[in-house]
């Protein structure tokens, strides 16, 4: 059974130094909400509160469901929690560590049995039932972690930074593999990432955090067209900052000092590089290419516009081009970021 999460008013102190402003958050029942922020943002503390491990300052209350847990301990709260340490038992194997849990709980033998064996089969790893710790692999032992999490179907599954250990590679395919026993399972999770990319794959909805603070909440969409402010933008994935403004797809250099003078006040334009694409001379800026790096799946250029700041855009993957040449780049106007140039970062 999943549950629905509140928090409110959740702020931290510690040594009577703030380090989490007061947060108020609800997490739908069967939602899979991400923290997302630079380390040291607060999201670790918002998800210990969550667990249990942490309570929130007086005045602060959690939530789940109608029940107030915010003095419950953790083990009294139901949930599965995987630590980007894993948390493994050394002196027991992999089959023990997914029923131990289980077994705290007073479940009987047959019954543990089995569940440990669906958990085995769900998470592809029935081979290593009587393996030791010592003998897994990194991606293994992420396994085995999750599959003890989720043994005791508890109503929150709760994830710090479970990938980091991990090579690219790896992450990859088991940011796949989460995503989809997330969704078989419908368990309300709350998964905490510095990883931009990890944290858009799997959210239902992010919470984008820096010094403390929720800067915004959304979908993954919502956040990655419409930021609320610079730093979310420039967190989100790369954006550059557009001396020239885009008419009629074209960058004009004039049109944008046009707009920083409007009456509305100064603004910042932010691109996506992925927005940016070559064009031909007649319907394009030129620019002057600064580097260009072949990364396999494309050619990132590095570009100078007119007034000698620099851009990066992505092209082709067989796109040849040197330091020297001059290309001609395009945009839509629709890709772009508008905001105040005073909005708070």
């Amino acid at each position: 059974m999943t549950t629905s999460i509140t928090l409110e008013n959740c702020g931290k102190s510690f040594a009577q130094a703030r380090i989490l402003a007061p947060a108020n958050l609800t997490i739908n029942a069967g939602e899979t909400l991400v923290f997302l922020g630079p380390s040291g943002c607060g999201k670790t503390t918002l998800l210990r509160m969550i667990a249990g491990l942490e309570f929130p300052d007086p005045g602060g209350r959690v939530l789940f469901g109608a029940r107030d847990v915010t003095k419950v301990p953790i083990e009294n709260r139901n949930v599965g929690m995987v630590f980007q340490s894993y948390a493994l038992f050394p002196n027991m194997n992999v089959a023990e560590n997914i029923g131990y849990g289980l077994k705290l709980r007073g479940m009987a033998k047959p019954a543990r049995h089995a569940r440990v064996e669906q958990m085995l089969e769900m998470m592809r790893i029935q081979d290593l039932r009587n393996r030791n710790i010592s003998q897994l692999s990194g991606g293994q032992r992420q396994r085995v972690a999750l599959a003890r999490a989720v043994a005791a179907q508890p109503d929150v599954l709760l994830l710090d930074e479970p990938l980091t250990a991990l090579d690219a590679k790896l992450r990859e395919t088991l940011r796949v593999e989460i995503d989809t026993l997330l969704r078989q399972l419908g368990i309300t999770t709350v998964y905490v990432t510095h990883d931009q990319a990890e944290a858009m794959a799997l959210a239902d909805r992010l919470v984008v955090m820096q010094k403390g603070r929720i800067k915004q909440i959304g979908t993954p969409r919502e956040i990655w067209f419409n930021p609320a402010d610079h730093f979310v933008a420039e967190f989100i994935g790369a954006t550059c900052s557009l001396p020239g403004f885009i008419e009629n797809g074209v960058l004009s250099v004039s049109g944008l000092r046009a707009l920083w003078n409007a009456p509305d006040g100064p603004v910042r334009v932010m691109l996506r590089p992925h927005a940016l694409r070559l064009a031909g001379p007649a319907d394009g800026l030129a620019v002057l290419v600064q580097a260009a790096q072949f990364v396999g799946d494309r050619t990132r250029v590095t570009i100078a516009l007119p007034d000698g700041s620099q851009v990066s855009l992505d092209t082709e993957p067989d796109t040849r081009t040197l330091p020297g040449d001059i290309l001609h780049i395009a945009a839509d106007p629709a890709a772009l970021i508008v905001m105040p140039e005073g909005t708070p970062v």
